[in-house]
């Protein structure tokens, strides 16, 4: 039977795969998720210990997800389609650094960030299932610095798609806002708010919470709200394991909006034997409160060399908390009301005792990144970016005393964040092509107060659908 997806807070009609991946968040304001997980079963498992092809493993790990909404040979055909771009034949290449300490390269894709590697066959599904009901969307999202560009690239000249992406003015690094702001393509339009990401993301929630204008302007969504990023970016932790010979694992992974770890949440759910996620966090820390104290208070978003992390609210432990709760969507709700109107969130001690034993949050400054990017420059010749460099600190820290494998998430080229690589190692990373040539790109972006109504007006105009 084919999987269906109810949402996190228990209020919004159950969907097919189709129609979870148009409408990004659910009616109710929560996030969709399958309604059970299926499992890898022993076999299938052992049939994927190294098969090289990426693309191969990724059309199996995700066909339960999407069986029945599209057929399995077509399925197919996309999911090759979008990684035969990747400029690595293994798409997600792993490096050992030393006895079982792995770095999992998440960048080569077209815009050079982790984020490619679920968009690029997102922006492939959108336009298949836009095709299929002769129907046209304006996507809107929020970024801290690579969704944006990721996404943009993904459906930039598709005819059935406009895309306007939100980003916080002055937060995120020189390449990020020109891999945005220099396309040239009729269907995309940047806004620069006056704001943090937090802000950003509000504005993004509160346009899909508004029922009449979501559906005059056909609002979708390809932030990590939408179930099919998740999905496909469960792939790599089982090309990681299964790499490993599917020994026990563990992950370190640079966290801001939480939706790349709870993806190898999924992947631990689905069978995959993984002991432990580190979450690693910059000095805005509120995960590693939350995962050291199973308590968590919201304070100011303080910017940092990893601004991607620039985050307070991460919209994807929302979906952690559905499956700590026992999946009652209420019990979610009243959480997450709370914590909006409180700014805190106190777990009981049962359920953080049980949280604990998978999980650990790790607080790495910029003093610490800036160290970590030098000691790995010094004694291997490797350039990491920042929030990469987030990810060993915190995975260097959580093996102190022990030997398990830990492999931690390499989630950007270092050149996306050349100021904060030089003054560690006192010399740029080197340019790719593609990053070289934004400087001589024109720039399009509007530059919008932290104002709803302004925000609103402005999608309208993009969506060319106006207000009614």
């Amino acid at each position: 039977m084919s999987l269906k997806y109810i949402s996190t807070r228990g209020r919004a009609p159950v969907l097919d795969f189709g129609d979870v991946l148009l409408a990004g968040l659910a009616a109710d304001g929560g996030l969709y998720v399958p309604d059970r997980w299926p499992k890898l079963s022993p076999d299938a498992l052992s049939g994927l210990v190294g098969r090289g092809d990426y693309a191969d493993l990724a059309s199996e790990v995700m066909w339960p997800f999407v069986d029945g909404a599209y057929p399995r040979a077509r399925f197919d055909e996309l999911v090759r389609d979008a990684y035969g771009a990747f400029a690595h034949p293994e798409v997600v290449p792993m490096v050992e650094l030393d006895d079982g300490l792995w770095l999992m390269e998440l960048f080569h894709g077209p815009t050079l960030a982790f984020k490619d590697i679920a968009l690029q066959l997102v922006g492939r599904l959108f336009d298949e299932e836009l095709t299929r009901r002769s129907e046209r969307v304006t996507i809107v999202g929020a970024t801290s610095g690579d969704t944006g560009s990721a996404a943009i690239e993904a459906v930039r000249d598709r005819e059935n798609i406009q895309i306007v992406i939100l980003h916080p003015h002055g937060r995120i690094s020189e390449v990020q806002r020109r891999q945005m702001t220099t396309v040239d393509s009729a269907n995309v339009h940047n806004v620069a708010i006056d704001g943090t990401f937090d802000d950003c993301q509000d504005l993004v929630k509160a346009m899909f919470a508004d029922a009449a204008f979501r559906a005059e302007q056909r609002l979708s969504a390809v932030n990590s709200i939408n179930w099919a990023r998740v999905m496909a970016q469960t792939v790599y932790y089982v090309a990681a394991a299964t790499r490993r010979g599917l020994e026990r694992v563990s992950f370190s992974v640079p966290t801001g909006n939480f939706g790349n770890v709870l993806a190898g949440h999924v992947a631990r759910q689905m069978g995959l034997a993984i002991d432990r996620f580190t979450v690693a966090s910059n000095s805005n820390d509120i995960l590693t409160q939350f995962f050291t104290s199973g308590s968590m208070a919201i304070s100011e978003v303080h910017p940092t060399l990893s601004p991607s992390m620039d985050i307070q609210v991460s919209s994807n432990l929302e979906r952690l908390l559905f499956e700590l709760f026992d999946r009652d969507g209420i019990r979610t709700a009243e959480m997450l009301e709370d914590f909006r109107a409180t700014g805190e969130m106190r777990l009981d001690a049962r359920i953080a005792a049980e949280l604990e034993r998978g999980w650990s949050g790790v607080r790495v400054d910029d003093a610490e990144t800036t160290a970590t990017i030098a000691e790995l420059y010094r004694d291997t010749g490797m350039i990491i970016d920042p929030h990469t460099a987030v990810g060993m600190a915190a995975a260097r820290r959580s093996r102190r005393g022990s030997d398990h494998p830990i492999v931690v998430l390499a989630t950007a080229h270092p050149a996306k964040f050349g100021d904060a690589v030089e003054a560690a190692i006192g010399v740029q990373p080197p340019m790719p092509p593609a990053l070289a040539v934004l400087a001589e790109r024109p720039e399009r972006c509007t530059r919008l107060a932290n104002d709803l109504a302004a925000v609103k007006a402005h999608v309208a105009q993009c969506s060319g659908h106006g207000v009614g």
